[in-house]
């Protein structure tokens, strides 16, 4: 499957985004510079062209965990990108959570970032979020608040990095790991290793078929990666996410959904804290559209046989 195990990274001089290629798509993320600091609010005018913003279905399972800020937002964005952005900075008011430095969050035109500053470097030291009037960014915002412990750990890691090795033509392992997770990552939670080894092993029969019933009940995902949100505006087969598995409690099933994001949000931030070896290497890839309950075709056992999409086993380097 095109993009489970390696991703390439395509960076265009002089560009105010880097492009991230996963699945054989590109799809936007932030540049790296030097350090600034200061968190401008100028107005900017908006962005040419059709941000989709109409395209997002509340009611399919990855968007549905944003829905109750989403739709909100979404009327705001419809309207304008200045509307958006005070939607989104009110309710950063109100919620008081913190960057990777412990800066006050909020949001600002993409226009304000000053010229040569580091995207996660300016968010660490300004708590400003650079933001496009486009879905990229309204779902990199949307999972700042659905789980804020995690986007402000990985902020601190990306820019400890970017302090401690500069700005360079690559990332390193580490960096890439980072943007991967922040790009594309699922949340697995599990509480059977069983079914952990499965989705290690690429043993779809006995994760999606076997143990259907499972799903709910002993594993489930969270959509954590913004750009894979916005590749799921326009659903395909072989569109994957790279999960981060994470064991949880049995007890973790009868709690509320709001209390497992916090949880979730809790455990996996200290993981990444104290996460020493960093690399794209500890991500299992899943399809998407495979998860039982998430598409409607899957219930038929014959959907996973389809080794272009379900593989076997991890590629090979060449």
């Amino acid at each position: 499957m095109a993009g489970q195990d390696t991703v390439m990274w395509a960076v265009a001089a002089g560009a105010a985004r880097d492009e991230m290629v996963v699945d054989g798509r590109g799809l936007g993320f932030a540049a790296h510079g030097l350090a600034a600091t200061g968190c401008a609010m100028a107005s900017s005018a908006a962005h040419v062209g059709k941000p989709g913003f109409a395209d997002i279905d509340w009611s399919l399972p990855w968007f549905a965990q944003f829905s109750a800020r989403g739709i909100r937002w979404q009327q705001a964005a419809l309207n304008s990108y200045a509307a958006l952005l005070a939607e989104m900075n009110a309710d950063a008011q109100q919620s008081r959570q913190t960057t990777g430095r412990g800066q006050r969050l909020a949001f600002i035109a993409q226009d304000d970032l000053p010229p040569g500053a580091a995207y996660e470097a300016h968010i660490a030291s300004t708590g400003c979020v650079p933001t496009r009037h486009n879905l990229h960014d309204f779902f990199n915002a949307s999972v700042w608040f659905a789980f804020p412990r995690i986007k402000a750990a990985l902020n601190a890691r990306q820019s400890a990095a970017i302090d401690a090795l500069g700005v360079g033509p690559t990332r390193g392992g580490e960096r890439d790991a980072l943007t991967l997770f922040d790009e594309n990552a699922l949340l697995f939670a599990c509480a059977d290793p069983a079914l952990s080894r499965a989705l290690r092993g690429f043993d779809w029969v006995t994760l999606c078929v076997a143990n259907r019933a499972a799903w709910g009940e002993r594993c489930e995902v969270r959509c954590f990666g913004h750009a894979l949100l916005e590749k799921l505006i326009a659903p395909y087969k072989a569109c994957t996410g790279h999960t981060w598995i994470v064991d949880v409690p049995v007890e973790y099933f009868s709690w509320p959904v709001a209390e497992r994001d916090a949880w979730l949000d809790e455990a996996v931030s200290r993981e990444l804290s104290s996460t020493r070896d960093l690399t794209t290497r500890v991500f299992a890839p899943l399809p998407v559209l495979g998860i039982p309950g998430w598409w409607p075709a899957n219930g038929a056992a014959a959907f996973y046989d389809d080794p272009a999409v379900f593989r076997s086993g991890r590629r090979q380097a060449r």
